[in-house]
């Protein structure tokens, strides 16, 4: 069966900011709960720890978000 999408439709897209920002630490910014919350499928289970801190800790865990693919630095390349 071959669909085709009617006259005038549009595509449309979404992310998050911490998919794509970078710069977590720049721009006199506070820190965010995405911003101290590593990568990786225990990130959630980390807010219910006793004694989590909401501090960064690189030696024991990964932030992806912290760099993502740097759209803070480079939006005006990519706009």
């Amino acid at each position: 069966m071959n669909k085709k999408f009617s006259e005038g439709f549009l595509w449309g897209g979404a992310t998050a900011a911490n998919q794509i920002e970078g710069g977590w630490n720049e721009g006199n910014k506070g820190l965010s709960i995405a911003d101290v919350l590593p990568g990786g499928k225990e990130r959630l289970k980390l807010l219910k720890e006793p004694g989590f801190t909401f501090e960064i800790d690189k030696e024991k865990y990964n932030y992806p978000n912290h760099e993502a693919i740097d759209f803070y630095h480079r939006y005006k390349e990519v706009v």
